[in-house]
């Protein structure tokens, strides 16, 4: 072992070779770096070497001199690389939190490149010419889409949720059905968030059964919030009972100092009922229930960037605009300017609605799913033969834990190669430039042209084409 770490090379002999001055013109990386990652991949094998591993075959001077070199160089390239680059989306699952929710429409994604180089009257009022506040910017708007007195905006649903509790009812009683103390992606859970404001917790009812009367002998002097959680993320079937909006409006108007709070974690603004797309309610709709506040995120049903929002009474909203985790918990410009063009989208009527990808994939006719899925399949096949296509009836999801148990019928192309497994084609997909993430079922990859648009369609042949001849 000993005689293996002589044969490591000082850091100012690899600084004098050839492949070190290449690094750093090529890759224009300061020899600072270079050097940096020299040292640390050299720490790295000297501690192999202890260790009793053998990284390096033949083990030599030269050997390792070349080894280090290599290595240094292979995670010089990785340290460039972008960490987070664009995904084509082939799974069919439009909301997909891994892969980054909604995409945001043309209109949202101008306003934000717009807003993003150059100042912007983020707070700043252009008529008074003295200090705005970013709390105005989206309110007139959030008004006139639900109807609710007054609106802000923070940085996800989960920060709304945790600011309407911190600020309204910190130290008070919280009723919540046992069977809406739901657990979201993360591991985020509305009993720990409560815990974390110092809502006092009360549960009520059973985890399928909650009725009126459980409410009612809750409530005490001591009681600050009824909270029901809309759970966007399951669907309990059978022998279950849960208590309407409108009936929990009427018991919290016998008690004037409890506040009735609904979140709804997706939020729709579109009617997708109407088009036979599962039972989502409207946010506009909730409000015109009387209750006080409803929370709902922006990058969801809505189709906008990462947000929460928060509407409802103004008294309320005014003093979550005033509590300091507002400003913890404040949005950017750029949120701001996307969000602000999606909006607009649904004020502008169903049909501009549609133009944002959420909505408008979601209510993809079946007709243009397949009508892509037979054009992608002509073109691949006549780019290369390497492929077995079929064309599947499937189904998609809506995702982001969002309408669960909605599947909606779609059209899959199903591909198989004649040499890859297709675990091994999947990969390779997902490690092309741009990455394409599919669906494996039956040993074939699914392509599901829900999530695929038009102009993805060249990549994503150019992709397989690539992959093809292997």
């Amino acid at each position: 072992m000993k005689e293996l770490l002589r044969y490591i090379p000082p850091v100012h002999e690899l600084q004098k070779d050839e492949q070190f001055e290449k690094l750093v013109k090529t890759l224009s990386i300061p020899e600072a770096r270079v050097t940096k990652t020299i040292q640390t991949e050299i720490d790295l094998l000297r501690l192999q070497l202890i260790e009793g591993e053998e990284p390096v075959e033949n083990p030599s001077k030269q050997a390792f001199f070349q080894y280090i070199l290599d290595v240094t160089e292979q995670k010089l390239h990785i340290f460039q690389q972008e960490r987070l680059f664009k995904v084509i989306n082939a799974t069919g699952t439009v909301l997909h939190t891994n892969l980054g929710r909604a995409r945001l429409s043309d209109s949202a994604i101008k306003q934000m490149v717009d807003v993003a180089s150059n100042y912007s009257n983020l707070e700043y009022n252009v008529e008074t010419g003295k200090r705005g506040s970013r709390h105005d910017i989206l309110e007139d708007l959030l008004i006139e889409i639900t109807g609710a007195e007054a609106a802000m905006v923070v940085n996800n649903n989960a920060a709304a949720v945790y600011l309407v509790l911190r600020a309204l009812a910190k130290d008070k009683e919280v009723i919540v059905s046992r069977g809406q103390l739901v657990e979201i992606g993360g591991s985020f859970r509305v009993s720990s968030i409560m815990e974390e404001s110092d809502a006092k917790l009360v549960e009520v009812g059973t985890t399928n059964k909650t009725h009126l009367y459980d409410y009612q002998q809750a409530i005490t002097e001591t009681t600050g919030m009824i909270l029901k959680v809309h759970t966007s993320n399951f669907k309990t079937i059978g022998f279950t009972e849960s208590v309407d909006t409108k009936d929990l409006v009427a018991i919290k108007n016998k008690y004037p100092h409890v506040i009735f709070y609904e979140d709804l974690g997706s939020g729709s603004l579109f009617n997708f009922e109407q088009l036979g797309i599962g039972d989502e309610p409207l946010v506009k709709d909730v409000i015109q229930t009387g209750v006080d506040l409803v929370s709902f995120s922006g990058d969801k049903l809505l189709g906008g960037p990462q947000s929460g929002i928060i509407v409802g009474k103004k008294d309320y909203i005014q003093k979550l605009k005033k509590h300091q985790l507002a400003r913890v918990l404040r949005v950017d410009k750029m949120s701001y300017a996307g969000l602000e063009k999606t909006l607009c989208s649904y004020i502008y009527g169903e049909e501009e609605a549609k133009t944002i990808p959420t909505v408008r994939d979601i209510t993809k006719p079946l007709e243009m799913i397949l009508k892509q899925a037979n054009q992608f399949s002509r073109s691949l096949h006549q780019l290369t033969t390497e492929y077995k296509l079929d064309i599947l009836e499937e189904s998609s999801q809506i995702g982001g834990g969002t309408m669960p148990g909605v599947e909606l019928p779609t059209y899959v192309v199903g591909v198989s190669h004649h040499q890859l497994s297709s675990q091994n084609l999947a990969r390779k997909l997902r490690n092309n430039k741009p990455s394409i993430v599919t669906r494996v079922k039956d040993e074939k990859v699914l392509l599901d042209f829900r999530t695929i648009s038009n102009e993805e369609i060249p990549e994503l042949l150019e992709g397989f084409r690539f992959l093809g001849n292997v």
